[in-house]
């Protein structure tokens, strides 16, 4: 790969900005670059500026990283990123572009200015230097047309997916003139460097996520609208029931504006005239209606959805097609679609909706049939695979499964005369599969999956991965790679001496199952293995300790037994800390409560870098007793100057707030801030390679002679710093800031942070601040209030003041 130093981006609009602070992320410095302004605002004009000054001049890519700034959630990982992104713009500082290694594009969509900017480009950028346009609806091949041999070589479409941060997807879309070793660089950076899923895609309208993407969308709104479906109807169906975001179909335009669909809808209309479903590319009167209203959801107010004051509270009203009127919400009783939600597992759920004889049964047949005969008739016309294909969905529009693993889930030979009958043409390639004997798309045997090769072999070919990325699922395939297992979690062989503590529960809570597993585990590493990783690839590490089993105890008065689980949890963390052999913990996603301690008391930690860590217990009406309030105050302790005159309370106090406040990172590089984190704790960009690269610091860490180390000393300052705590929580309770009860939960914390009772500072073990940890929790446990916090969360998954 050759190397990537520095990007320039062209265009500081929606995508520019976030794609110049994603680079950023990453630490990859860049020129962010736009037009000047042809007219001068009011207040330049009260400044006396005039259109050279270079307050103006940069105006509009100003605004556009200023905007960039204020989103949520956050495009940068820390604020402190977008000191990488150097502002600039086109009339001045084009010759920056001579120092980029790659240059992206990413102005208005309009071939004429896209050409004439890359006109301009080529004089100035160096030969060799890779550039792209992030398009979405301009032929690729189009944009290039009368550039140099040496520009056409070194360009191609990258087209990023909106939010560049959160969205995995980038599809390549090379020219038939790109050089291989240009779209190997861009693959390679931006699945290594960005963290990118990569996806190739031949050079058609909208590429590969669009266009099947769009599609979908379309449909649903013509089959909604002929069949009388209610907009909650349609994202109740259209939402995780069938492997779908949380957004659903209109929460999601709304979230994109209405105005996106819209104009991509009408490019595909025009430029897809052989499309055998193109007639669903119309847009719909209604939804013309809105667009002429300016209905096109959060960015104007209002969209499918429009949120309201009543009673000064904040209500969602959603738009009712039949008046063009917003209404209350309404409750969506369809019997099979309950049962469908009720129900574990997406193949259980699609298995219910499939047999439904209801309107969600109609809904789904039509809307997913008519998806899959679709995806079919695109090969070989955008892509050669169908793993492109799925791919291309589940990361750019977070479906949990592609079109055709959705489609082996529902059994393809069984609904293939379904999805006929229904009014879908399937292509024949499909139906030639099945003729064959093969009734999937994709087949999994040895630890190795093998999809259907459409235009190649026509039979099964092994879906290539590379050494970096470590398929647990398909690792315990081979059951010899497993050493143990229980409901709760698996030990795992990695190879190389090195074992892998997997946790699957849901949410990964943590229970007792997991707890034996982790001491198994340790046994095992101290005896036969070298290392250590806990990780796993569920959507979350972990969400924390299993809420319902600990109110279950408390409202039983289990207190012995609450005590013993609490207590083995401590235990389980400090033998993490003090393994003698190396520990590697991995986190990723939700990492609360619980989850967080593990991450708190590892020797090492490779985090993913969207990892949100907190100790969030407070918001249970308990504090962290796993070792988080121990680990916590160590560590500020630890930050503090080594002088023997250091007031230590300022630090303690800081970690204090951040678990007082359960306050929980946006990313693994603000856990840093936070303390969660340590400075030499290393991070992930892509999810993919996590596992592979805590083990390759946990080699390294045999590899330097690993020492566990030493036991701890804790200063406990005692009555002075519980006295300036209490002082801080009354003071808060009088502003109203927080509840009486908040108040009793900080002081317990206070309590604890501060050593106890001591009237002088004093040296105490960790085990001292543990017994602290968990006289307390045992105590808040068997509180009315602490228990309503608790049936709350587990309710409605989030905190109640109270």
């Amino acid at each position: 790969m050759r190397p990537i130093k520095k990007v320039a981006v062209l265009g500081a609009g929606v995508m520019g900005a976030q794609i110049a602070a994603h680079l950023a992320n990453a630490g990859i410095p860049s020129y962010l670059l736009d037009i000047v302004p042809k007219e001068l605002t009011e207040e330049e004009k009260a400044k006396k500026l005039t259109l050279e000054s270079p307050e103006v001049r940069n105006r509009i890519v100003r605004e556009g990283l200023e905007r960039v700034k204020k989103l949520k959630p956050n495009a940068f990982f820390i604020p402190e990123l977008e000191k990488l992104i150097t502002i600039g713009n086109f009339e001045v500082n084009l010759n920056w572009l001579s120092e980029a290694d790659w240059i992206i594009e990413a102005v208005v969509e309009r071939l004429d200015i896209k050409r004439e900017l890359f006109k301009k480009v080529e004089l100035v950028r160096r030969p060799g230097t890779i550039v792209s346009s992030n398009t979405s609806g301009i032929r690729i091949s189009e944009i290039a047309e009368g550039l140099s041999d040496d520009f056409r070589k070194h360009f191609l479409g990258t087209h990023f997916f909106n939010p560049p941060r959160y969205m995995k997807l980038l599809e390549i879309i090379p020219t038939p003139e790109t050089s291989k070793e240009v779209i190997e660089t861009i693959a390679e950076f931006g699945e290594k460097v960005l963290g990118k899923g990569i996806v190739y895609c031949k050079d058609t309208p909208n590429f590969i996520a669009n266009r099947i993407g769009v599609f979908a969308v379309m449909y649903v709104l013509h089959y909604m609208l002929q069949n009388g479906y209610t907009i909650e109807e349609v994202d109740e169906l259209t939402g995780p029931v069938s492997g779908k975001p949380k957004s659903a179909t209109f929460r999601t335009l709304d979230i994109v504006g209405l105005d996106t669909l819209v104009h991509v809808a009408n490019n595909l209309y025009n430029a897809v005239p052989n499309d055998e479903m193109r007639e669903y590319f119309k847009v719909p009167d209604v939804i013309q209606k809105m667009l002429e209203n300016k209905w096109l959801g959060e960015k104007t107010g209002q969209g499918f959805y429009k949120r309201v004051k009543k009673d000064g509270e904040s209500e969602i009203l959603v738009l009712d097609f039949s008046t063009m009127n917003y209404r209350e919400r309404q409750k969506v009783k369809l019997g099979s679609l309950e049962m469908a939600k009720a129900t574990e597992g997406l193949k259980d759920k699609i298995q219910i909706l499939m047999n439904a004889k209801d309107k969600a049964g109609e809904f789904f047949w039509k809307t997913t049939g008519a998806v899959l005969a679709y995806a079919s008739n695109r090969i070989p016309e955008i892509s050669d695979t169908i793993v492109d294909i799925d791919n291309a969905m589940k990361w750019g529009f977070n479906w949990e499964l592609g079109p055709f693993e959705m489609w082996d889930l529902m059994g393809v030979e069984g609904s293939l005369e379904r999805i006929e009958k229904e009014g879908f043409k399937v292509a024949d390639w499909v139906k030639d599969m099945v003729k064959s004997g093969k009734k999937k798309f994709y087949e999994q045997k040895d630890g190795k999956i093998y999809f259907y090769d459409v235009v190649g072999l026509k039979d099964y070919v092994e879906m290539k991965t590379k050494p970096e990325i470590i398929n647990l699922a398909l690792l315990k395939e081979n059951k010899s790679k497993i050493i143990k297992q229980n409901a709760g979690a698996s030990l795992i062989d990695l190879g190389d001496g090195v074992l892998c503590l997997e946790f699957h529960t849901k949410m990964n809570a943590i229970g007792e199952d997991i707890l034996v597993m982790a001491n198994y585990s340790l046994d095992e590493l101290e005896k036969n293995y070298e290392a250590l990783v806990i990780g796993n690839q569920g959507q979350h590490f972990s969400a924390g300790a299993n809420l319902m089993m600990i109110l279950m105890l408390a409202q039983d008065g289990e207190w012995d037994e609450i005590d013993r689980a609490v207590r083995m949890f401590q235990k389980m963390n400090m033998r993490i800390k003090y393994s003698p052999k190396p520990v590697v913990v991995a986190p990723h996603g939700m990492t609360l409560g619980g989850g967080c301690e593990i991450v708190l008391h590892a020797p090492r930690v490779r985090a993913y870098a969207e990892s949100y860590i907190g100790l969030v217990e407070i918001g249970a009406g308990v504090i962290p007793a796993g070792g988080g309030t121990k680990e916590m105050l160590l560590r500020a302790i630890q930050r503090a100057p080594k002088r023997d005159d250091i007031d230590l309370t300022p630090f303690i106090r800081e970690a204090f707030e951040t678990i007082a406040f359960a306050k929980v990172s946006t990313s693994a590089l603000e856990a840093k801030k936070l303390g969660y984190l340590r400075e030499y704790d290393t991070i992930s960009m892509n999810k993919d390679y996590l596992i592979y690269d805590a083990k390759k610091i946990a080699l390294s860490m045999v590899e330097e002679g690993y020492k566990p180390p030493l036991p701890a000393e804790i200063v406990a300052l005692g009555k002075q710093l519980y006295a300036n705590f209490l002082v801080g929580i009354y003071l808060m309770r009088e502003a109203n800031y927080i509840t009486e009860y908040e108040a009793h939960i900080g002081k317990k914390l206070a309590y604890i942070m501060s050593g106890g009772d001591f009237t002088s500072p004093q040296i105490v073990s960790e085990q001292h601040i543990l017994d602290l940890e968990r006289e307390a929790f045992l105590s808040l446990c068997g509180e009315k209030k602490t228990q309503e916090r608790m049936q709350y969360i587990l309710k409605y998954g989030k905190p109640l003041r109270n």
